[in-house]
């Protein structure tokens, strides 16, 4: 069968049809890189300590009722205890004088029975301080953000099948319309048991869509073009959100308007619809022809260039003589052994470079005083580790370059172990070089996937794998907060980069290849000699596969 690439050679790469549905699908995936990360500022912790009514206390007792605590090496007023409220009345009115006539550290302590009072410095409100997700309901914080990455993962696994079953297209924008609805009906929840059900359902549109859209490109673009979206384009668009982000965040400092500020945007993008057409290759592999024929007939009055009589010579026809539809689904992953391993090293890469990406991702409220400053240089690293990608992609093999940036991104953490704490600066720069590793890694894994499946099983091949991959995200709050341990998170990210780097070694390479359309394309293992020993070692792929 005639490759795609060279039934529509005659459009060219770069011409205004697609220089259009470049643009468009970049611009959909601004909301995303803002959306993901917003929880960075709405379970933000503010400074916070017990309220205590107005009762008439002296001004030295006022002063003392929270108690005094060290936090790393400083001292803080507690954050869930105060002084018991009767005590302290009784001892306020005899007229004696605290640390002078009592000693603090003898009188009893309650719990924030009356609530707490929060610092409105950097926030004016949160999820935490609405909701107070403090003290003993604190876990309810980093669950807060894994709620939401289990809806995403929920979201990756069936829009990846519904997408390979129903078009690329369709699914975009449901997944679009789903997470511009739940995040506008989130400013009106009344409890954190809504929010996060609400959030759920965010979740599920929130990747999906990402995916929807990175496969559609990878799918409409040819050659360089194709490379340049998948490793450049749609990565800066969600950089472009992620950075935007801060900047909205700074001007808006209630939870509520930031959170309708991230759904509004949503409803610019279902107008569209007229201009993003179907992927050409999807509708050619559910043997649509004429539908994909009327896409690239308008593409090349678009590019304004001759279109021949028969584009899809091989789907045109006698039906007798045309290629059959062909059927998939998830099992088809785990059916043949070469394609079950390499869907299992994905998943298992891919769990290990989402951890240690959304890891240090909502890590950047700690990096800095500053919050908005810390979102903005996390999301500033993106550009140069997408750009690097891109580069990386159009010149040098897949497989090594994936094992070089999971290396490079595990050595810097390991190497904040060594740094002493008078050092912060030098930690935040080794935190954000281990970022810039980490997001390198990210973005060569969705073009390597989009490389290596099949047309007919290419959105539920990334679609299983970026749901493997969420269960590292979902994981990534929690080992953020063993952060009381120093170096832990660093230690676990940074040890799961490095066994995924020797993981990934097993991995076939696809550089060089065309995208394959059936699933008789799917490149063959083969054993090779290692010029060591001169023994058959390794393993890659390198020729056809047996329809068989």
């Amino acid at each position: 069968m005639k490759d795609f690439a060279d039934s529509i050679s005659f459009l060219g790469q770069w011409g205004r049809f697609q220089q259009v549905v470049f643009f468009l699908l970049c611009v959909s995936l601004v909301p995303n890189g803002f959306g993901t990360f917003i929880l960075v500022f709405l379970t933000d912790v503010p400074g916070h300590h017990c309220v205590v009514p107005g009762f008439n206390l002296t001004e030295d007792w006022n002063t003392t009722i929270i108690p005094i605590k060290v936090v790393n090496g400083k001292q803080e007023q507690s954050r869930c205890s105060r002084y018991r409220l009767d005590v302290v009345r009784n001892l306020s009115a005899q007229g004696f004088i605290p640390g002078r006539d009592v000693n603090l550290t003898e009188l009893e302590q309650e719990d924030c029975v009356d609530g707490w009072s929060y610092s409105k410095d950097i926030f004016q409100s949160t999820l935490v301080s609405e909701f107070d997700l403090v003290c003993s309901d604190e876990w309810k914080q980093p669950f807060t953000a894994t709620v939401y990455f289990i809806g995403v993962l929920f979201g990756s696994f069936f829009s990846g099948q519904l997408s390979d079953r129903f078009g690329r297209k369709p699914v975009l924008f449901a997944t679009m319309a789903v997470q511009t609805l739940f995040s506008f009906i989130q400013v009106f929840s009344t409890s954190w048991t809504m929010f996060t059900i609400l959030l759920f359902f965010n979740g599920l549109g929130q990747m999906s869509n990402f995916v929807a859209a990175l496969v559609l490109g990878a799918e409409i673009f040819t050659g360089n073009v194709r490379v340049l979206y998948s490793s450049l384009g749609s990565c800066l668009g969600f950089a472009i959100g992620y950075m935007i982000l801060p900047l909205a965040a700074y001007f808006l400092r209630d939870w509520k308007s930031l959170m309708l500020a991230s759904s509004l945007p949503g409803l610019l993008y279902l107008p569209l619809w007229t201009f993003i057409p179907e992927s050409p290759r999807w509708l050619l592999s559910q043997g649509k022809v004429e539908e994909a024929e009327a896409i690239v007939r308008k593409a090349a009055k678009w590019n304004k260039v001759k279109v021949p009589n028969i584009i899809f010579q091989d789907y045109s026809g006698d039906e007798k003589n045309a290629q059959p539809k062909e059927k998939a689904n998830v099992l088809d992953l785990l059916r043949k052994s070469s394609m079950r391993t390499t869907t299992l090293i994905f998943c298992f890469v891919f769990f290990c470079a989402t951890t240690g990406y959304f890891g240090l991702s909502l890590n950047t409220a700690q990096l800095h005083a500053n919050p908005y400053i810390s979102c903005f240089i996390s999301a500033a690293v993106e550009v140069p580790a997408y750009i690097t990608s891109w580069l990386i992609l159009h010149y040098l093999p897949r497989r090594p370059s994936v094992i070089s940036s999971l290396l490079l991104g595990a050595m810097p953490l390991y190497l904040i172990l060594l740094v002493p704490q008078s050092l912060p600066n030098l930690c935040i720069a080794l935190e954000m070089f281990g970022k810039y590793a980490f997001t390198t890694t990210f973005s060569l894994m969705f073009t390597y996937l989009t490389e290596l499946y099949p047309t007919v099983l290419r959105n539920t091949a990334i679609g299983t794998c970026t749901t493997f991959s969420r269960v590292g995200s979902s994981i990534a709050p929690f080992v953020i907060k063993l952060n009381t341990y120093i170096y832990l998170p660093y230690i676990i990210l940074s040890t799961l980069a490095v066994v995924a780097a020797i993981a990934a070694y097993f991995l076939p390479e696809s550089f060089g290849k065309p995208l394959p359309e059936t699933m008789t394309q799917i490149h063959k293992r083969e054993r090779f000699k290692c010029p060591c020993t001169g023994k058959e070692t390794t393993i890659r792929l390198e020729h056809l596969e047996s329809p068989l």
